[in-house]
């Protein structure tokens, strides 16, 4: 049990999330202390405290295509999702929606969906989990060749996968046919070449729909932020449309939302390039005044990159993309946060990967989203396998839950500071063995450790330290004054 010290410091450190238990859309005219921002390279709280955002994608709530009849295309979203999410020691959830089911009539958002969001807010803040909310698609929307269409040699037709209502699609008759992968199709790039020139309105519908979705969450301390746009396609002229066109669309966005009282981080991404290639230009920089906001690319080097897929030399590596992706970053005065990252294939490469990469994220004392908490045989990403990709498998022969990767989620659950006063300057983990250096005054401590055994702690530099069990693990909280250390085992 913890002492009665013990407690009240972890409440100090909840502190800025008792908000969490307020009614979603709660609006304040001022950021309340429990809001993150972007401060220069680090994701913090309104006490100063580095918040490292390490979590999850829930896809549960996108309005995926259906590939297959009776096979469901998502697992139904409970409470129960939440639990198992932070019994991990994950502090977010990057949860995922679409425009499509948000908005099937232009100009109206669907209250029944807007529900659902809401519920799923409230059920992450009674777990002390922030959540990104993420505009997703993929392949502009969730239309796939229509029957009788002959795609040309060297194309194949495809499934519809996510994104755009019907109303918001403008192909002009354009086939649907893919050429590698499901993000290059003529009537998809023709999509997006239509949205970044703005053609009918389509964008500033889009935007207009982030103000007032921002609005609805404008004050809520769950949120963490707004990503924009998931992956945004190339259009047909890159690299204008991924670099002017984007930030235009991205400013846009930004300025709906803080018109709408929102003050949350705004997550802005670059196009699917740097997805496919490990890297790629971005918005321009200088495309906002707006410093709340944050970079997100996804790291998948070595992983659904070209290079990796096609069984080529590696362009970029695991460690290299992390260094590539922070200067971008830093063009933007912005954090680095990435939003995706994972699927390495066979569960030996899963091993070899995940161990890299976690080596490097430590070494970059920076959080991320793995893709993805679950995966249903019926998501069309999924393609027709035995069992679902995902941290909790679907086995696609019973329906049931598949044996889980016991030892991928013992890395990403590893130790590491959910919170800590000040900046981090040295993060270093594997399973419950942390060694964390940080400089920085306040009762912000917060450091998640796994397992069902007390671990042993050393610090310097730290006042009112205690032990808490919680589901899962441990929380270690504290105060600091100045430079301080701390060391689990």
């Amino acid at each position: 049990m913890p002492s009665a010290a013990g407690v009240a410091v972890l409440a100090l450190v909840v502190s800025g999330l008792v908000a969490l238990y307020l009614p979603t859309g709660a609006a304040a005219a001022a950021a309340p202390p429990g809001i993150l921002r972007a401060d220069g390279g680090r994701i913090a709280d309104g006490n100063g405290n580095t918040v490292l955002l390490r979590g999850v994608n829930v896809n549960q709530l996108v309005d995926f295509y259906q590939p297959r009849p009776g096979v469901p295309a998502t697992e139904p979203l409970t409470e129960e999702d939440f639990a198992q999410i932070a019994s991990y020691g994950f502090d977010v959830v990057r949860l995922g929606i679409s425009w499509s089911a948000l908005e099937p009539q232009r100009g109206v958002l669907d209250p029944a969906y807007l529900q659902r969001i809401d519920e799923a807010v409230r059920w992450a803040g009674a777990h002390r989990i922030y959540v990104v909310l993420d505009m997703h698609q993929d392949a502009w929307s969730k239309e796939p060749t229509p029957p009788g269409t002959n795609c040309r040699p060297g194309t194949d037709p495809m499934w519809g996968y996510d994104g755009a209502p019907a109303w918001a699609t403008i192909a002009d008759g354009t086939p649907r046919c893919q050429f590698t992968g499901r993000d290059i199709s003529p009537a998809g790039d023709r999509a997006f070449q239509h949205f970044f020139q703005n053609t009918d309105g389509v964008r500033d519908a889009l935007v207009r729909t982030w103000g007032e979705l921002a609005g609805h969450f404008a004050g809520d301390p769950v949120i963490a932020g707004y990503d924009l746009l998931n992956e945004p396609g190339f259009g047909e002229q890159a690299p204008l449309t991924t670099s002017q066109r984007l930030g235009e669309y991205q400013a846009h966005a930004i300025r709906a939302i803080r018109d709408a009282g929102a003050q949350q981080i705004v997550f802005v991404e670059p196009s699917i390039l740097w997805s496919g290639l490990g890297f790629d230009t971005g918005p321009y920089p200088g495309f906002t005044d707006d410093l709340n906001i944050v970079f997100s690319p996804h790291l998948y080097a070595e992983s659904i990159t070209m290079d990796a897929s096609l069984g080529l030399p590696t362009i970029v590596s695991t460690e290299r993309q992390f260094v590539l992706a922070q200067r971008i970053a830093a063009a933007y005065r912005a954090p680095l946060w990435s939003g995706e990252y994972g699927y390495w294939g066979s569960p030996e490469q899963i091993q070899h990967h995940i161990e890299r990469y976690a080596a490097a994220e430590d070494a970059h004392a920076l959080g991320s989203a793995y893709w993805v908490w679950k995966q249903a045989c019926g998501d069309p990403q999924n393609g027709i396998s035995d069992v679902s990709y995902a941290l909790v498998p679907q086995d696609c022969a019973t329906g049931g839950e598949a044996p889980r990767n016991t030892a991928l989620l013992d890395v990403l659950s590893r130790a590491y500071p959910r919170s800590a006063p000040g900046r981090i300057e040295h993060l270093q983990a594997t399973g419950a063995t942390m060694s964390l250096t940080a400089s920085g005054t306040g009762c912000g401590l917060d450091v998640w450790v796994p397992g069902d055994a007390r671990p042993s702690i050393t610090g310097h530099g730290i006042r009112q330290l205690d032990t808490v069990k919680v589901a899962g693990g441990w929380r270690i909280v504290g105060c600091t004054t100045g430079e301080y250390s701390l060391r689990t085992s």
